[in-house]
């Protein structure tokens, strides 16, 4: 089998810091390699991995602010579309921009969707010839031809066990009122206990406004944005993860990391939450601050051993892994491998979550009568 693995060139694969499309691009890329799978993987030049590496472009454009992104991803994409007849299958991890140009693409194209930033970005899925895997059942948009839904995976060798945390509560994310900053805040003042902080400002006035003022090095500390040995420490030394979010979150890396780590998770229930946490048993969901604060000694109860084990059951890299080869077979099984055009067909899902999650280590199928 020879997969072509389109990834984001935003940042390097894997990523320094913050990078999340680019770390499952980079453990999916190593584990189909470790699988005897001949695996090309297109992204940025500096790029460290055992797939062959394929860039036009030396390094991200957020790392280097003389890279044009809207000019480079489209020539990287090109790049990528040009060659496709080299390959059995493509994998888009690049958003809506390489749908523009499925038409070109000369073999089956897997889109995975990492999250829809704006619904007005909607035509370019629905009339793409790609097939699609969600990465939450929450996250799924109206008229797409699902595959699957797979949940992301991590290393889980990365996020060691830990037993006996410190008393501080963690939020761990981009500073933006998408993943509620201020609101931890607030729970952890409630709370009486010390908060740390770490992520990218992606906010620059949410943060001078609603975070900046409460930084006092004691009770509120922010660390930035955090690398990959730092991330595992700091959710594993954690009393709790705070993940207050403010929008249908598509899946949630930090929480399946901290619960890794045995880390509980108290999070509102919104968009993937009610699926990526198993409630009462890694953390617990809580509609508003007054119900998170509330939640806080239930959840230092839990078991941190059993939070692991239940997250490593789920969220394992090599879950993944097998949960997208068996998605690859079945593209490459069909005859017929370009998707049916879904504009203007009613009956599809709307994007709405539900309570519960897949059988752990499956493929979760679309729902019969889903577009």
């Amino acid at each position: 089998m020879k997969i072509a693995l389109l990834g984001p060139i935003a940042w390097r694969t894997p990523p320094r810091a913050y990078g999340p499309w680019e770390q499952v691009v980079s453990l999916l890329a190593e584990g189909l390699v470790e699988r005897g799978v001949e695996v090309t993987l297109f992204a940025t030049g500096d790029s460290v991995t055992t797939a062959r590496l394929a860039s036009v472009v030396e390094r991200s454009y957020n790392e280097d602010p003389s890279i044009n992104g809207r000019v480079w991803e489209a020539i990287h994409t090109a790049n990528c579309l040009r060659r496709s007849g080299e390959f059995d299958l493509v994998h888009n991890n690049l958003d809506w921009l390489p749908l523009t140009m499925s038409e070109f693409c000369r073999v089956p194209m897997l889109t995975t969707v990492h999250g829809f930033c704006s619904r007005s970005i909607l035509p370019a899925y629905q009339r793409a010839e790609s097939a699609y895997v969600s990465i939450s059942d929450a996250d799924r948009g109206p008229g797409l031809d699902y595959l699957a839904t797979i949940y992301h995976g991590i290393d889980v060798n990365q996020f060691p066990l830990t037993e006996r945390p410190g008393g501080d509560l963690v939020a761990f994310g981009r500073i933006h009122p998408d993943k509620g900053t201020a609101d931890a805040i607030e729970i952890a003042r409630r709370a009486g206990r010390p908060l740390v902080i770490c992520g990218p400002v992606h906010d620059e006035r949410y943060h001078a406004e609603r975070v900046a003022p409460h930084i006092d090095g004691e009770a509120v500390r922010y660390l930035g944005n955090v690398g990959p040995a730092d991330r595992a420490r700091i959710l594993g030394s954690a009393a709790a993860l705070l993940h207050p979010i403010g929008f249908a979150e598509p899946f949630g890396l930090s929480v399946v990391e901290a619960m890794t780590c045995g880390t509980p998770v108290i999070a509102y229930p919104k968009g993937s939450m009610v699926e990526v946490l198993d409630n009462g048993v890694t953390g617990y969901l809580a509609s508003g601050v007054d119900a998170a604060v509330a939640a806080i000694p239930a959840a230092l109860g839990l078991d941190r051993s059993q939070v692991r084990r239940t997250a490593i059951a789920r969220f394992s890299a090599g879950r993944m892994v097998d949960d997208y080869l068996a998605v690859y077979q079945r593209m490459l099984d069909r005859d017929d491998w370009r998707p049916a055009r879904r504009v203007g067909r009613g009956g599809s899902r709307t994007g709405i979550g539900h309570a519960g999650h897949p059988c752990a280590g499956q493929v979760k199928p679309a729902p019969k009568g889903s577009a």
